[in-house]
């Protein structure tokens, strides 16, 4: 045991190291220096205990066109054109070692030795997801015969692109990197699907579930394992740029879960169903919950949060070693678990999208450096039971090179940082 505190030791030095760089070096050209400072800890008691299945990564669907404030930052980090061996892989060989310490450190001791490539990576969860989701046909079933096409720039439509496809070819080949690297895999349909759009800014109709279904069919026929279907992308509530009724949108989710149990009939294991991957709002969540309740259709409820607000904001900086600022949004976590205990439905709740500044984030060293663990530890400290998506992490792999790293690194190491300070032990 004594090595094994000594490692303990070792990694707790190289987190807080690293969250104490000059400060000079996340200050953006304009701002004003920040001095350092001292953090005291009190880890005399918990006040959250975060699940074992915490760390989760977002594989988005973004052009390389797409920019924001003039940056064109995403490059090939799409889920139709990143190299997927050359860069997830090697990205994922970091998380390994994090893993592999996390689980000596937790447990005391680590089992070497497996033959399974991915054995280290468990409980790694990856979601294929983003505003793009929603605008993607698959190409399976009816539409095979139809040309798939990439996603194309168009100013004039929603999210400034047309439709996408996603080839079969693609999807076989995304499916083998899941099985090499033992990733749970969560996937977000295209619940934009067939609807018709309203003069209010939402969308009528029901969703057309044919297109998803022929995929989820296809999926199930190859063998591949999906971990959870997630429908839809920040349509609840008051929507982003375009929105879905509470009442047809749990209508949906019930659809959902008849195509889901109709095709896994007598499977012992289904895919979760996950939604609606949304800003909170109570009310309408409240509604949604209570109307799949009595269906059973919905294992999962998840939220976005982005807490610096846009990319834009030249004082990312300021806002990220604010504690005031960062605890605006604590209220979340505890009006969602409330909402839930009056429902008395089963569903859990995650963070299943979760940044530093939405819009692609802004490439300043704040962005990339270990600063950004300060907004991570304040949310992450927050969370009870919940998984925590870091949406930055593959898209930075892709664009940022070595530095990519950095954003998932620093939000995993500062919810693992909470945790040993405050023994929470699995």
């Amino acid at each position: 045991m004594a090595g094994v505190e000594v490692l303990r030791l070792l990694v707790v030095l190289f987190v807080v190291l690293s969250a104490a760089s000059p400060g000079a070096a996340w200050v953006a050209e304009g701002e004003e220096v920040i001095s350092k400072g001292t953090a005291v800890v009190d880890g005399s008691a918990a006040i959250a205990t975060t699940d074992n299945e915490f760390i989760c990564a977002t594989l988005d669907w973004w052009p390389p066109e797409k920019c924001d404030y003039g940056s064109c930052s995403w490059g090939q980090a799409s889920v139709l054109n990143l190299v997927i061996i050359s860069v997830i892989t090697n990205f994922l060989a970091l998380l390994r070692i994090i893993f592999v310490l996390m689980k000596i450190m937790l447990h005391g001791d680590f089992v070497a030795g497996s033959n399974e490539p991915h054995s280290s990576f468990s409980p790694l969860r990856l979601r294929v997801g983003g505003s793009l989701d929603d605008k993607v046909i698959y190409e399976s079933g009816g539409n095979a015969r139809r040309p798939c096409v990439p996603f194309v720039k168009n100013d004039s439509a929603l999210f400034e692109f047309n439709d996408g496809c996603l080839p079969l070819k693609r999807w076989d080949h995304l499916n083998s990197f899941f099985k090499k690297t033992g990733a749970q895999v969560i996937f977000g349909l295209n619940a934009l699907n067939g609807r018709v759009p309203m003069q209010d800014g939402s969308v009528g109709g029901p969703w057309n579930h044919k297109n998803a279904e022929s995929l989820i069919r296809y999926t199930a026929m190859k063998g591949y394992n999906i971990f959870g279907w997630e429908l839809g992308n920040e349509l609840s509530g008051k929507g982003i740029r375009v929105r879905v009724d509470v009442a047809q949108y749990a209508a949906d989710l019930i659809s959902l879960k008849k195509v889901v149990d109709e095709i896994h009939n007598g499977d012992k294991v289904k895919p979760l169903l996950i939604a609606p991957g949304g800003n909170f709002e109570t009310e309408w969540y409240s509604e949604f919950i209570d109307m799949t309740k009595a269906s059973s259709s919905l294992d999962v409820i998840t939220h976005h949060m982005y807490i610096l607000g846009p990319g834009v904001d030249d004082h990312l900086v300021k806002k990220i070693l604010n504690p005031s600022f960062l605890d605006r949004n604590v209220s979340t976590f505890s009006n969602l678990r409330e909402v839930i205990r009056k429902s008395g439905a089963a569903a859990t709740a995650w963070v299943g999208e979760a940044g530093g500044a939405y819009n692609s984030g802004r490439h300043l060293r704040a962005a990339e450096s270990d600063c950004l663990s300060f907004a991570y530890r304040s949310l992450a400290a927050r969370i009870t039971s919940m998984e925590f998506c870091c949406v930055v992490a593959l898209h930075c792999c892709a664009s940022w090179g070595d530095m990519a790293t950095l954003p998932l690194l620093s939000c995993c190491s500062s919810i693992f940082l909470l945790r040993f300070l405050l023994a929470e032990k699995p």
